[in-house]
C-alpha cells in the first residue's frame, strides 16, 4: 500500500496552494518558485489522473477530487508535525518563548510567575509584551496570549478568559479631585489604552455619551494607561483580570459600579505543530489552573458608589404608591458588592446635594 502513495512534495505543495488560495502564495510560503509550484501540483494530478484545481480567475478552487484528498493530506501533515515537535522537544525542560499581551503580562503573569517556575524550574522563559497576532506565525514563538476575537487561521486557541471594563483611578487622585457623579469625570483627565472606543462603550451604558471631557492622552495599550492611573494620572479603564490584584491592594480604586463586557478576550494560541510539544503544553495547562485555582479578588466597594438609573414610574396594584429610582447623577456608597448592570433609560433631574 504504501508504494501507491505519492511523493511528499507535491502534497505539501497541493496543501499549501489549497490553503492559500493561490500559487503564488503556497510559493512564498514554501520558498520556492511559482513554476516549482505549478510543476509539482501537475505531476500530483498525472500520478492520479484527475484534476485537482479548477484553474478559472486568479483564485483556485478544488475540484471534488481535490476536496476529497485535501483534509486527509492536512490531517497527514499535522500528525507529522506535532510527532515531530514531541521527539524534537521530549521533556519538560528548555526555553520557551511567550508573547503576551502587556497588561496582561505585567499585572497578572509576572506576579505569578515564580508558581509555574516553582513546577518547572529546567524551563526558561523569554517573555515578550505584545499583541501582535503576526508572532503567531514566528517560528522561534511557541505560545501566544492574545487579546482579540481568536479568528486566527492555520492555529490552535482557546478562549482564556472574557472580560468586563469599568474605569479605576488612583485613591490620591480620587481624594485630590472626587468622582461624585459620572459628570464629574470632566474635571479628570481619561486615559485611553486604545483609541478611544472602549470608553465610548462604557460612557455609552452610562448613558452619559455626550458629557463634557476634559483632557484626554491616547496610549498605546492598556498597560501603559493603567500605569498613568497609578501615577494620577487620570481616569482609566481596567478590567476584570488586570486591574482585579491592583484594586485589591488598594493601589487603585473602582469609583462606579458599572461594568461593560469587552468587545474582544483573551485567548492563548500557538501554531499547530506546537501544541503536541510537552514543554508547550505544561506551560499552557499551567495558564487555565493558575487561572482558575487563583481567582479575581473582590473590587473594593468601600470608595464606590452606584450608578442607578431612574425607572418609569411603576403603579403598586393595591396601595397605588408610585415608585421612582434616583437618577443616574446620584451616588449612594456601598459596603457590598453591587452587580454591574446597564443603566435603563433615565429621566433628568438633578441630585440631591
Amino acid at each position: 500500500m504504501s508504494s501507491r502513495l505519492p511523493p511528499l512534495n507535491p502534497l505539501r505543495a497541493f496543501e499549501a496552494t489549497a490553503r492559500r488560495g493561490s500559487v503564488s502564495a503556497a510559493a512564498r510560503e514554501l520558498n520556492v518558485t511559482h513554476g516549482a509550484i505549478s510543476h509539482q501540483i501537475r505531476a500530483l494530478e498525472m500520478s492520479f489522473s484527475v484534476e485537482l484545481f479548477e484553474r478559472s480567475g486568479k483564485r483556485l478552487k478544488l475540484t471534488s477530487q481535490g476536496a476529497l484528498l485535501l483534509p486527509a493530506v492536512t490531517h497527514a501533515f499535522e500528525g507529522i508535525a506535532a510527532a515531530t515537535a514531541a521527539m524534537t522537544r521530549p521533556t519538560t525542560s528548555g526555553e520557551l518563548k511567550i508573547i503576551c499581551v502587556p497588561a496582561l503580562l505585567s499585572f497578572w503573569m509576572i506576579p505569578r510567575l515564580h508558581q509555574f517556575t516553582e513546577q518547572f524550574p529546567d524551563v526558561r522563559l523569554t517573555l515578550v509584551a505584545s499583541n501582535d497576532s503576526r508572532q503567531l506565525f514566528s517560528p522561534d514563538v511557541d505560545v501566544c496570549m492574545l487579546y482579540g476575537d481568536g479568528n486566527w487561521p492555520d492555529c490552535w486557541a482557546r478562549l482564556w478568559s472574557r472580560l468586563e471594563l469599568f474605569p479605576v483611578v488612583s485613591p490620591t487622585l480620587l481624594n485630590m479631585r472626587p468622582l461624585r457623579s459620572v459628570r464629574d469625570l470632566r474635571d479628570h483627565v481619561i486615559l485611553h489604552g486604545d483609541d478611544g472606543r472602549e470608553w465610548n462603550t462604557w460612557l455609552a451604558a452610562a448613558d452619559a455619551i455626550d458629557i463634557q471631557r476634559g483632557p484626554q492622552h491616547f496610549m498605546s495599550d492598556a498597560r501603559l494607561s493603567t500605569e498613568g492611573a497609578l501615577h494620577n494620572q487620570g481616569v482609566a479603564l481596567g478590567d476584570t483580570i488586570t486591574a482585579g490584584s491592583l484594586i485589591a491592594k488598594g493601589e487603585l480604586i473602582a469609583p462606579f459600579d458599572l461594568t461593560v463586557p469587552a468587545n474582544n478576550a483573551f485567548y492563548v494560541a500557538c501554531r499547530n505543530e506546537n501544541r503536541a510539544a510537552p514543554i508547550v503544553k505544561v506551560f499552557i495547562d499551567w495558564l487555565f489552573s493558575a487561572l482558575e485555582s487563583d481567582p479575581m479578588p473582590e473590587l473594593q466597594t468601600s470608595a464606590r458608589t452606584i450608578i442607578r438609573a431612574r425607572a418609569p414610574k411603576i403603579s403598586a396594584p393595591k396601595t397605588g404608591v408610585q415608585e421612582r429610582l434616583p437618577s443616574k447623577d446620584s451616588f449612594q456608597p456601598v459596603s457590598s458588592p453591587a452587580r454591574a448592570r446597564r443603566p435603563e433609560r433615565t429621566q433628568k433631574r438633578r441630585a440631591k446635594p
